[in-house]
Parts: C-alpha cells; sequence; structure tokens
C-alpha cells in the first residue's frame, strides 16, 4: 500500500513539474513576441538644434538687422515649439510661462575679436528684443563678457545704451571666494585676480566665479561667433563661458591637456552651467583660422544662426564646419582632440556624439 502512495505521489509530482515547466516556456515566449513587436526604446540622450539661413543675412560681411531680427525669431519658436515669439522666449526663461520679476538675464558674448568676427551686435539686438517683448525688464538684462575693453570695441556698451541694458566685464568687477574651481594646475597670477598678492603653497590653485555670474544672474544666453580655436577646436559656448566666468583662467590656456578637463568642469559649477538657458550659435560668418584675431579674408560667408539648449551639441557641431571650411578653403587642417566635448558629456552637460543630435533646418 505504502508502494502504491509514494508511486502516485512521484505521478503528481512528475505532472506538476511539467505543467510548471509548459508555463514558464510559454510565458517566455510571449515575452519574446512582445519584445519583437515593441523593440526596446533607446534611453540615450538626444540634443535638438534649429538651423536658421537666409542667403540675404549678410551683405560685405555687414549683417542685416531686420533678417537677423527675423532669423532669431523663427529660431527661438521652432526650438520650443511655441506658437508665437513671447511665448516662445517665457518657456525658455521659466517652467510656468510667467517671467519672474527677479529674474536677471546674462547675454555671454565673445568680444575679443571685435564686431566683425566675434559676436555680432545685430544678433545680440535681436535676442534683447525678443526679451523685452516676453515682459523682462531692460535693467535686468546684462550683456557680459571678460574685459571691459572688448565689450567697448566690439560695440557693446553703445548698444547697452541703446536698449536701457546694461554691459559688464567680469574682469573689472569683483568675484566670489565663496565659489571656485580647483585644479592642482598653479596659476601665473595677475592684477585682478582674487589671490594676486598672496603668499602660500595653495595660492593660484582656485579660479574664483564673478559675483555677477555667481549671485546676480538668474539665467544665462550664450551667445558665440563660429570661430576657430586651436586648443579648443572653437571659441564657442563651453570654451567662452568658463574663460568669461571665472578669474585665474591663463594657466589653463597653453596647456591643452589640462584646459579639455577644466572647461567643462568649470562650466559644470551650478553657478554657472545650471544658469544656461539658450545657446545661439552666430554663424553668419565661419572664420576659420585667426582665432581672437579678426581675420574676414580667413573667412566664410553661411549666413546661419543655430538655436539649441545643448551647448556642447552646437560646438561639436561648430567644429566639424570649421573643418569643413578649411578642407574647401584647402588651408591647412588643425588636430584638435575631441576629448573637452567628450569630458563635458560626462559632466552632463550635453551630447557629444553627433549621431545623438538632432538637427532640423529652416530655410
Amino acid at each position: 500500500m505504502e508502494k502504491m502512495i509514494t508511486s502516485r505521489l512521484k505521478f503528481f509530482a512528475r505532472a506538476i513539474f511539467f505543467a510548471l515547466a509548459i508555463a514558464v516556456a510559454t510565458l517566455g515566449s510571449l515575452r519574446a513576441a512582445t519584445s519583437e513587436s515593441q523593440p526596446a526604446t533607446n534611453s540615450e540622450p538626444k540634443a535638438q538644434v534649429v538651423i536658421v539661413s537666409d542667403r540675404l543675412a549678410t551683405e560685405a560681411f555687414v549683417p542685416s538687422n531686420e533678417r537677423v531680427q527675423l532669423m532669431v525669431q523663427r529660431g527661438v519658436v521652432a526650438l520650443t515649439g511655441k506658437t508665437n515669439l513671447v511665448s516662445a522666449w517665457r518657456s525658455l526663461l521659466s517652467t510656468n510661462g510667467v517671467v519672474s520679476a527677479n529674474d536677471v538675464i546674462g547675454l555671454k558674448v565673445f568680444s575679443q575679436p571685435g564686431p566683425n568676427s566675434g559676436t555680432r551686435p545685430a544678433v545680440v539686438a535681436a535676442v534683447i528684443e525678443g526679451l523685452l517683448a516676453a515682459g523682462v525688464a531692460a535693467r535686468h538684462i546684462i550683456i557680459w563678457d571678460k574685459e571691459t575693453a572688448d565689450l567697448r570695441k566690439a560695440g557693446f556698451f553703445d548698444l547697452a545704451e541703446h536698449y536701457g541694458v546694461r554691459a559688464m566685464a567680469t574682469a573689472q568687477s569683483a568675484y566670489d571666494e565663496k565659489t571656485f574651481y580647483e585644479s592642482e594646475l598653479l596659476g601665473n597670477l595677475i592684477w585682478g585676480d582674487v589671490e594676486f598678492g598672496h603668499k602660500g603653497s595653495s595660492v593660484g590653485r582656485k579660479s574664483y566665479v564673478s559675483k555677477a555670474v555667481s549671485r546676480e544672474m538668474t539665467k544665462i544666453i550664450s551667445i558665440t561667433p563660429l570661430l576657430n580655436h586651436n586648443l579648443a577646436g572653437v571659441s564657442g559656448h563651453l570654451y567662452g563661458l568658463a574663460v568669461g566666468s571665472v578669474d585665474n583662467i591663463g594657466r589653463f590656456e597653453a596647456n591643452s591637456r589640462a584646459l579639455v578637463r577644466a572647461i567643462p568642469e568649470i562650466c559644470a559649477l551650478a553657478a554657472i552651467g545650471d544658469k544656461d538657458v539658450l545657446n545661439i550659435t552666430d554663424a553668419l560668418i565661419c572664420q576659420y583660422e585667426g582665432g581672437e584675431r579678426g581675420l574676414l579674408h580667413y573667412s566664410t560667408v553661411l549666413n546661419e544662426l543655430r538655436f539649441s539648449k545643448d551647448p556642447v551639441a552646437l560646438d561639436v557641431l561648430s567644429v566639424e564646419e570649421l573643418n569643413r571650411q578649411r578642407e574647401k578653403a584647402k588651408a591647412p587642417p588643425v588636430k584638435t582632440s575631441p576629448d573637452l566635448y567628450s569630458n563635458a558629456s560626462l559632466v552632463e552637460l550635453g551630447v557629444s556624439d553627433p549621431k545623438r543630435i538632432r538637427v532640423q533646418v529652416l530655410n
């Protein structure tokens, strides 16, 4: 009797085992079928870039103010997906469509090469027009860069006076001693740097952020020219923002290994990178040689403005464009390291892989 019961128990146990096996196999098949019919989505981030082109935007290297203003309007509306200009600007400046009365918007320009090869005042004027239309008070708009002389030479003090906004140079303003970037590389401090004249083994290891950037500006719009840089590849959004925001920056300028690390890390400081809401590459003219000097005979007219919330994506596209223009002009190639932009991706400033950049062109 016991043997019969044991035999029946074994039979039922085997039956249950096979039933479970069939159920598991069926479930696996269903999951596989579901996976094939609904492929997994790619979670890698994509950058959105809008390029606005107008072949009549410049004449003899001189921008048309009216056409540039229309280009900026089209770019901002397309980038945000809004139906009108005011709501487009407000969506960039706020989360609820209402611009705070306490917001101070810093327009970061690159003025050293002058008005022809640096950031063009016509582009900045168009941005100011948009901000004013969105309800930003003129006194809460600051055009800024590193040096007063460069801003004045490029015409930005005159532009600021015209609109009733402010123009400010960080090198001639105070620095925030509580907000800084630190590196083991020592700098040769100059007058105006926070630690100039100080003594000690650690002096020269810090780059302090401008108080205007860290404490006064709540949002930053970066507007840079399409201009080559022999170490960074382009005098673009990352390079321009980092160099303009801190003191003791010269220690990185002659050291490519230090530069490609420092620039992204400076931009990643919360006092700087977290405030970046819009980036515009002034590609009306592409200067592929000369760096910080205005050399229009090494330039190509593109008549484009490029817009993105992603500064890395714009800079990567700018490096590619500079290489294309050098090749077309049969100019000597410039080999620059992509590490600056891959490092920027690592600290989550944006997308450095061109395959992950979605470009929309408006003619």
